[in-house]
């Protein structure tokens, strides 16, 4: 297939375009290069040292003759261009990750709530309309998060999307229908991803796109197959307190003898999924496409489910680290429990990578390696979701600023 990965310079977007092109698809990668802009705005890099996309795509056909494309354009702003691409290349597949991804990032101030509402939720909407505006019968995966359910828990499986409801009639009967989950956002970003899902369901019924969405866990590892294959192909892998998902984060602290930032009570329930499965799921998704006038498809994108205490206390009988309890800079519960259905991956065939010990210290192994790229000072999550909670976070986990003497 000719395959579109929008967002294809980014932590899931990179190692898919890879797999995608190893599998013999010819990939075209849409991207604005927003990510590597704002590392720079944050003061941050990546801990693997990463080229230009245009030097990525280089070294990936010296080393197996395929060529991945490369195209600039911002989803976003860019609406006419976005069209006149799709309108010339036609693309069969279309897998969007080109949203703004973290969650603290959205929370830092007005400034950044703003932007990734008018990023994330114009790209979505612009790719929509221009889809359709071509004429374009090109099947649509999105790449979404398990954050649109929320956290909170009614003592009943999460499903895949849609909730069986009964309604009762005015004529005193009950009837049953399929309702999107509810939505319950923890965060702007989360928030964006909700609104993504009912510009899915309009699209799919009003105009029959064929709209896969992928509810996907916390993404952790750093190597796909492909990415082992040179040094230049390195996935990027965050760990400031913005970008930094949780396990990777405590990896890095780790390998560098940082403190296990934990943040509140660490029971707040988290589902994971490693990198690696993540490119397998686009896969499987991608050959197993919904038809035109289907309702959108959906599947939760995760493997496994873990508190994120027991994960600390997990890397730190590894690593011999310690664990440090924090203030947290987010409005939730202090504990949940997270209990997900994901058959449909397992039916089709999805072998899951589960957290075990080789995979983490693989990990730290990669952490260490870089470990002189890392400024301290970047590590803690102090991007705080409400005013209030700002003043009562932890800059400092390690205990190194200057006390007074009194």
């Amino acid at each position: 297939m000719k395959i579109a990965v929008l967002g294809g310079d980014g932590f899931v977007g990179w190692p898919t375009s890879l797999h995608l092109s190893n599998a013999g698809h010819e990939v075209h990668i849409l991207d604005n290069l927003s990510r590597r802009w704002i590392d720079t705005e944050l003061g941050v890099q990546s801990l693997t040292p990463m080229d230009s996309i245009q030097e990525r795509t280089r070294i990936w056909y010296q080393e197996t003759g395929r060529r991945i494309h490369f195209h600039l354009i911002d989803l976003a702003r860019d609406y006419e261009i976005l069209k006149t691409w799709l309108a010339a290349e036609r693309p069969d597949a279309i897998i969007h990750f080109a949203e703004q991804r973290a969650a603290p990032y959205s929370m830092k101030t007005d400034r950044h709530k703003n932007y990734t509402v008018n990023n994330n939720v114009n790209a979505t909407h612009n790719l929509l309309n221009a889809m359709v505006e071509v004429g374009l019968d090109a099947h649509l995966v999105h790449l979404g998060t398990m954050g649109v359910y929320g956290y909170s828990t009614v003592g009943a499986a999460i499903p895949e999307g849609y909730l069986p409801v009964g309604i009762d009639t005015m004529a005193g009967e009950t009837v049953k229908q399929d309702i999107l989950y509810p939505a319950n956002p923890g965060s702007i970003y989360h928030m964006t991803k909700c609104l993504d899902q009912l510009l899915f369901q309009f699209y799919a019924k009003n105009d029959g796109v064929r709209i896969t969405d992928l509810h996907q866990g916390i993404v952790w590892g750093t190597h796909t197959d492909q990415t082992r294959r040179h040094v230049q192909l390195v996935n990027r892998f965050d760990y400031d307190g913005d970008y930094g998902t949780v396990l990777n984060r405590f990896l890095i602290q780790a390998a560098i003898g940082y403190p296990l930032t934990v943040h509140g009570t660490g029971g707040q329930t988290r589902a994971f999924i490693h990198i690696q499965d993540s490119v397998r799921c686009i896969e499987i998704a991608l050959k197993n496409a919904p038809k035109r006038g289907d309702r959108v498809k959906i599947f939760n994108q995760m493997t496994e489910t873990h508190r994120v205490r027991d994960l600390a206390e997990l890397v730190a009988k590894i690593a011999g680290a310690k664990v440090a309890y924090l203030p947290n800079p987010r409005k939730e519960a202090a504990e949940n429990d997270l209990v997900v259905r994901n058959e449909q991956f397992m039916a089709l065939g999805l072998d899951p990578i589960r957290l075990a010990e080789g995979l983490l210290s693989e990990v730290v192994d990669v952490a260490k390696k870089y470990a002189y790229r890392v400024d301290r000072s970047r590590i803690p999550a102090i991007s705080a979701w409400t005013k209030d909670i700002a003043p009562t976070l932890d800059r400092d986990p390690e205990g190194k600023a200057l006390k007074s003497v009194s």
